[in-house]
């Protein structure tokens, strides 16, 4: 929860992300609570929900899109292709959006940015592509800003995420296989110019290998930078990152 006049950011394991707002909203980012290994018992509980977003359609990103969706009716932003079929499945408040572009939620400011991944569900045995995959700036009312990089490759465009949008907090996957593992994320960190980096998308499956650690290890040069290891449900305060 947030604190005072702090904004909170809770890991849920995977690439789930909570951000309770200081003015007491509530921000889930992949909601794959439900069926994810690595959330604990009390971070499947939604108690409140005003925003969601999406940067794919893979099931362990959308996880719960759809029963949340119905039971809070947050303002749920992802790509166009994918907010139709949340929409066709009963999201009613789905604002389908793409690259580049900005929706203001009463103050909150989010942009959906490159990533370099796949985006599809299946459906009845049906691969269905659901079009791009995205990450996330979050622009805060007081300024704070955090950079989700939903489920990505190493891309040169980081660069310019970092250049234009400064990012007080980046959020980047580290486990590799599917995602960058700790080499590529450690010049992801160099591109974005950030100081304060929480990984995620690790640990979640024996497959995805990466650790904070090695990504310590492989960012080791990069002076006044701070790697953040949460534990799934682990929060952390903008008070403390700033």
């Amino acid at each position: 929860m947030a604190s005072g006049n702090s904004t909170t950011i809770t890991w849920l394991g995977h690439a789930a992300t909570r951000i309770d707002t200081a003015d007491g909203r509530v921000i889930l980012i992949d909601p794959f609570l439900q069926g994810n290994p690595a959330t604990p018992d009390g971070g499947k509980q939604v108690d409140r929900l005003d925003v969601m977003l999406i940067s794919h359609g893979h099931g362990d990103n959308m996880g719960d899109a759809v029963e949340l969706g119905k039971r809070f009716s947050p303002y749920t932003i992802c790509q166009n292709e994918l907010g139709g079929y949340l929409t066709s499945k009963g999201v009613e408040n789905c604002h389908g959006g793409n690259t580049g572009g900005t929706q203001d939620v009463d103050g909150i400011r989010v942009t959906m940015v490159d990533a370099i991944h796949s985006s599809s569900v299946e459906e009845n045995g049906q691969i269905l592509y659901v079009g791009l995959a995205v990450g996330f700036i979050i622009r805060l009312p007081d300024g704070f800003t955090i950079y989700h990089a939903g489920d990505t490759a190493l891309f040169e465009g980081m660069r310019l995420v970092g250049r234009v949008y400064r990012p007080d907090v980046a959020l980047l996957p580290i486990g590799d296989y599917f995602t960058m593992g700790p080499f590529e994320a450690a010049e992801a960190i160099r591109l974005l110019g950030v100081k304060t980096v929480i990984p995620i998308h690790y640990g979640t499956f024996p497959v995805l290998t990466g650790t904070p650690d090695a990504l310590k290890q492989e960012a080791s040069d990069i002076s006044g930078l701070r790697i953040i290891a949460l534990k799934p449900g682990e929060s952390v305060s903008s008070s403390e990152l700033g």
